[in-house]
C-alpha cells in the first residue's frame, strides 16, 4: 500500500490525502457527537426552559469575563448579532450570530449543541469551526458555565443577521484542512485544579486559561497560526493588528513578579496603575471585560499571574551595551522630542502626575514598555496615539494624539531611539525600516 501511494502522481497523492482526511473528519464528527451525548442532560429544551435567574445572571457575567461581545458584534451594530470581520494572516473570518434567532442565530440550538461548540469547536451540524474562535480556551470551562452562558444568550432579543461567508484563502478554510490543523494543534483542555495551590490560585488559573483566553495574545503563534498552550504566557507578536503582547512571566516585560498585588488588580480593573498603563488591544479588554469582574475574581487572576511570574526563572540581567547612535539621529531625535513630547513627558522623561497622585503622562525613564526589545508597540503608539480605556475607576484617562500625518519614518525612528537611549535607558536603536514596515502593515 505504501509503495502504491509513493508511486502516485502528486495530484493523485493530494486527492488521496484529501479523501483520507474527509473520512477521518466524518469519523471524528460521529465519535465526538457520541462522546458528548454520554454526559448530556436527558432533555435539553427542558433544561433551557428551567434556567434560573441565578444561572442567567451567571451567564451574563461569564460572557463579560470572556469579552464575547467584542468579537460577536459589528461596530455600531446590535450586540451579539455577529458579522464582525476578524482578519487573520489567511484571510477574513466573520463572527456568528449569538442571539436566539431560529434561522440565523442560536434559536434552534440546545445546551448540548452550544457545549459542543465551546468544548470541541464544532457547530450544531458537526462542522468544524475556524480557530479564530478560541475553542482551545473555551474547552477549559465547565459544562455548568457553558450552560449558564447559553441560558443568558437565550434571553437576548433575536436578531435576523446571517453570518457572512469567510474569505479565507484556499484550502485553509476547508473542512479537511481544518481537520488536519486540529489534529496537530487542538485537544480539548478541561480545567484540572492543581491541589498544590489554593482555591483562589486555581480560580485565577481557570479564568486566565479559559474565558480570559490570555494566551491567545500573550503566546507566540507559528506559521500555521497556532498559539501556545492555554497556559503559555511567554509573549508574542499579534498577527495582523501588529501589537506585541508582553511576556507575562518575565518581570522585565510585565513587572508582575515585583508589582504589589493591589497594583496588579488596579491595572486590570481600571487600565492604569502607579507604574503602568494599558493601551491598544489590552485597553479594549480592560474596558469591555475586566473592569466588570468582581474584586474576588480580579484578585484571583492577579494571584495566579503573579505566581506564574515569580515561579519562572528570570534571566540574569545583561549589561546593556549603549547603542551607537549617529550625531544626526541623536540631534533629530532630540528636536522631535522637544517639539512633540517634552510638554507632557518632561525634559527628563519623568512624566506628569495629577494633584491626586494619578499618572497623567507616564514616565519614560526606566519604562518597561520603552525598553522592550521589540519596539512595535512604541511605533504603534506614536503613529496612532495612546489612549487608555475609560473605566469606572479611571473615567477620564489622559491620551496622546496620533502623529501618523505629522511625522515621517525617520522622525519616528529618531525620537524613539532618543527615548530608548536617554535618562539611563539602554535599548537598541529603532530604524526607519522598522517604522516603515509597521506603517505599511497598517495600510498607512
Amino acid at each position: 500500500m505504501k509503495n502504491a501511494v509513493r508511486k502516485m502522481h502528486p495530484v493523485q497523492r493530494l486527492g488521496w490525502v484529501t479523501l483520507v482526511s474527509v473520512l477521518l473528519l466524518s469519523l471524528g464528527v460521529a465519535w465526538d457527537n457520541w462522546g458528548d451525548q454520554l454526559g448530556a442532560p436527558a432533555d435539553h429544551k427542558a433544561v433551557s426552559a428551567q434556567a434560573t435567574e441565578a444561572q442567567i445572571a451567571q451567564g451574563r457575567y461569564l460572557s463579560l469575563a470572556g469579552n464575547c461581545m467584542a468579537c460577536h458584534s459589528t461596530r455600531g451594530g446590535t450586540p451579539f448579532a455577529g458579522g464582525r470581520r476578524i482578519d487573520t494572516p489567511f484571510g477574513g473570518v466573520y463572527s456568528s450570530n449569538l442571539t436566539p434567532d431560529p434561522e440565523t442565530g442560536l434559536g434552534r440550538w440546545t445546551p448540548q449543541d452550544f457545549w459542543q461548540a465551546m468544548h470541541r469547536g464544532r457547530s450544531k451540524d458537526g462542522r468544524l469551526l475556524a480557530p479564530a474562535f478560541p475553542y482551545n480556551h473555551t474547552s477549559v470551562i465547565s459544562r455548568n458555565d457553558s450552560d449558564a452562558i447559553f441560558a443568558w444568550l437565550n434571553t437576548l432579543t433575536p436578531v435576523v443577521q446571517a453570518q457572512p461567508a469567510h474569505t479565507l484563502v484556499w484550502p485553509v478554510g476547508t473542512q479537511p484542512a481544518l481537520a488536519v490543523w486540529r489534529s496537530l494543534f487542538f485537544e480539548p483542555s478541561p480545567f484540572q485544579a492543581d491541589p498544590a495551590h489554593s482555591a483562589e490560585w486555581n480560580r485565577g488559573a481557570y479564568l486566565v486559561q479559559g474565558l480570559g483566553h490570555c494566551a491567545a495574545c500573550h503566546s507566540p503563534r507559528n506559521a500555521l497560526g497556532a498559539s501556545g498552550a492555554v497556559n503559555d504566557l511567554s509573549g508574542g507578536l499579534m498577527p495582523v493588528v501588529n501589537w506585541y503582547a508582553p511576556d507575562l512571566t518575565r518581570d522585565t516585560e510585565s513587572g508582575l513578579a515585583s508589582t504589589p498585588l493591589p497594583e496588579i488588580m488596579r491595572l486590570l480593573r481600571t487600565g492604569a496603575s502607579s507604574t503602568a498603563q494599558t493601551s491598544g488591544p489590552m485597553g479594549e479588554v480592560v474596558q469591555h471585560s475586566l473592569q466588570h469582574l468582581t474584586e474576588a475574581d480580579l484578585q484571583a487572576m492577579a494571584v495566579y499571574l503573579q505566581s506564574r511570574a515569580q515561579s519562572t526563572p528570570q534571566p540574569a540581567p545583561k549589561a546593556a551595551t549603549p547603542a551607537r547612535i549617529s550625531l544626526q539621529v541623536a540631534t533629530q531625535g532630540s528636536k522631535v522630542y522637544e517639539r512633540q513630547c517634552l510638554q507632557c513627558h518632561g525634559e527628563q522623561g519623568a512624566g506628569v502626575t495629577t494633584a491626586s497622585g494619578e499618572v497623567a503622562y507616564p514616565a519614560l525613564a526606566g519604562n518597561r514598555a520603552v525598553l522592550l526589545s521589540d519596539p512595535t508597540n512604541l511605533v504603534q503608539l506614536v503613529l496612532y496615539g495612546g489612549y487608555g480605556p475609560a473605566t469606572q475607576g479611571h473615567p477620564r484617562p489622559f491620551g496622546m494624539p496620533p502623529a501618523v500625518l505629522a511625522l515621517d519614518d525617520r522622525d519616528i525612528a529618531a525620537v524613539l531611539t532618543h527615548l530608548r537611549t536617554r535618562w539611563g535607558n539602554q535599548a537598541s536603536e529603532v530604524t526607519p525600516l522598522q517604522v516603515n514596515r509597521i506603517r505599511a502593515a497598517q495600510g498607512h
